[in-house]
């Protein structure tokens, strides 16, 4: 076939010829071995792909472009920083807590060797009864998945932990660490030392906490009280020798937190483990409120130190309401006989204070407004600024409170007289009462509870009342007999090889009084005051069983014995 011929047969668009076309031997077709591609015609790329491959690499290069100038030209320096923490990295240098002594200089809460080689102490506290609520516990320092610290600083959770967590906690300091491609540490350098947390010396002496703790333990075992609460304080000065409420949590558990069975048991338990008694806990005072009434009712000359009233077991106010039923109050004891203000409340007599509360017959009260008027003199519903943590404060009924909580219902003398008894709506807890018969001790001054020995702030916020020191040595010689009489409420204290004066109280709780509260408070040594104690014991059965003056007779006892400094007469 010619050159020619191919032209006749085939009709181009153009009149150019290809070379392949020209040099083409189509003899040879059949015996290109096709499957080595011989004799395979290649086609050139079409230009429709060819501009999209340009498009695509344009696109590619403007995202590559618009990416870097993004990430240096916007956010160039905080990827810079972020590099840089890649490989140098900052943590913290922890600072030991504070060690907490008591006032001879006793540990009760110290740092012990780290766990799991992490880089804080563990805090340890003491092992023995009744510093649980007073010390509290701390929460540690926590990491996340990452290893990154996001709480850097021990924290206090309770008790002096928390009251003082900025003066024990210290300062941390911090280091530069530089790590390789694996994330070990392979340089580490000191920017900041970390400062170590002050020490706190408690004017607490551990030997009274736990004497007064055990006994309290022992009471509720054999009595079958719910809880009971104890503090001693020096009436001068207000530095607390003990506080202690039981039952108590333990500090080290809480701290670690791993022992989830016992702290569930905590949470779920109904002696309120975390209730501390003393400071958070409200109480009906019953009876050690009268010593109170008694300062009011001299000083409001409603009575003298020697008027005497019939105590007979019984008063009978007349019912406006249903004459044929008149209202029956009644004494604890049958018949006491004619008293006076000091026999009254060595007897604890019940219709003595009737009379000089809310009046009878001939017989003038001071009435409810003084009550409140005096309670709060005395700082019986108002905190009493103890350096521990949620402290309460005290409820005195009154008319305007009745009907707050019981609207429609007027108030009637026989609230006057509950009241008067520490019955009805009053509640107290036993720091109030600490400090308030600290005042009648110290002839009438309020001093501030602390724990911290030597806090001479603390020290200097007293109050002084203005009553009459004749009337307070009335007073004390009525709490006296309290324990000296052959019929007074704490006898059992005139065993001790020292001078006490007490008030004893019995309060009737429960919807249809079937327990009661148990309470003990008073001053040592009498011939000059130094020291005063209050004593709770909570929801025991109303059979009486062994209370609150059987834990001072138990703890007063064995501070004759091992801590005379405290009991003898200076």
């Amino acid at each position: 076939m010619s050159i020619f011929d191919i032209f006749k047969k085939k009709k181009y668009r153009h009149a150019f010829v290809e070379p392949d076309e020209i040099f083409l031997d189509a003899k040879n077709l059949p015996k290109f071995n096709q499957q080595q591609f011989e004799g395979r015609l290649e086609r050139p790329i079409a230009k429709q792909t060819i501009s999209l491959v340009k498009a695509v690499c344009v696109l590619v290069l403007f995202i590559f472009v618009a990416r870097l100038l993004y990430m240096q030209g916007f956010h160039g320096s905080a990827y810079l920083v972020q590099s840089e923490q890649n490989q140098l990295g900052k943590e913290p240098l922890f600072a030991e807590r504070g060690v907490i002594y008591d006032r001879n200089n006793v540990e009760l809460a110290w740092n012990d060797v780290p766990k799991n080689d992490e880089p804080f102490s563990r805090r340890t506290y003491i092992a023995e009864p009744g510093f649980g609520h007073l010390l509290g516990y701390v929460s540690y320092p926590s990491k996340d998945s990452s290893g990154v610290y996001w709480q850097t600083e021990f924290i206090g959770k309770d008790g002096i932990e928390r009251t003082y967590n900025d003066l024990l906690k210290g300062q941390n300091g911090t280091q530069l660490t530089e790590r390789d491609v694996h994330g070990t540490v392979t340089v580490s350098n000191q920017i900041n030392k970390a400062v170590p947390g002050g020490n706190i010396t408690l004017a607490i002496d551990s030997r009274i906490q736990e004497q007064f703790s055990q006994a309290i333990e022992n009471t509720i075992v054999s009595s079958g009280y719910e809880g009971g609460a104890a503090a001693m304080m020096d009436i001068q000065t207000g530095e607390l020798l003990a506080l202690t409420s039981i039952p108590e949590y333990d500090p080290n558990v809480l701290s670690e937190g791993s022992n989830t069975s016992v702290i569930k048991g905590y949470l779920t338990s109904s002696s309120k483990p975390f209730l501390n008694r003393a400071i958070d806990g409200l109480y009906s005072p019953g009876s050690i409120i009268k010593p109170f009434i008694a300062m009011a009712a001299l000083t409001e000359g409603v009575v003298t130190p020697d008027t005497k009233i019939l105590a007979h077991g019984i008063i009978t106010v007349p019912n406006p309401y249903d004459p044929a039923h008149p209202t029956i109050f009644r004494d604890y004891r049958a018949n006491n006989g004619w008293v006076d203000l000091r026999h009254a409340l060595a007897y604890s007599a019940n219709i003595y204070f009737y009379n000089v509360g809310g009046g009878f017959q001939n017989q003038r009260g001071i009435g409810i407004d003084k009550i409140g008027q005096y309670t709060h003199l005395f700082g019986l519903d108002m905190p009493t600024g103890v350096d521990g943590p949620n402290e309460q404060h005290g409820i005195i009924p009154s008319p305007a409170w009745k009907e707050k909580n019981f609207p429609g219902d007027q108030w009637r003398v026989g609230d006057t007289y509950n009241t008067a008894i520490g019955q009805y709506g009053v509640q107290v807890t036993p720091i109030e009462m600490l400090r308030a018969v600290a005042s009648v001790a110290n002839d009438g001054t309020l001093v501030t509870p602390h724990l911290v020995k030597g806090d001479t702030v603390a020290e200097a916020k007293k109050t002084v009342l203005g009553l009459r020191s004749d009337y307070f040595q009335v007073v004390r010689e009525g709490m006296r007999l309290v324990v000296d009489d052959p019929l007074g409420t704490a006898k059992a204290l005139n065993t001790l090889p020292f001078n006490v004066a007490a008030k004893t109280g019995t309060a009737q709780v429960g919807a249809n009084n079937e327990f009661l509260n148990s309470w003990a408070m008073g001053f040592f040594p009498y011939e000059k005051p130094r020291y005063a104690w209050v004593v709770l014991m909570e929801h025991g059965s109303a059979i009486q069983a062994p209370g609150a003056t059987s834990v001072s007779l138990a703890t007063l006892s064995w501070m004759a014995k091992n801590t005379p400094e405290y009991v003898s007469v200076k």
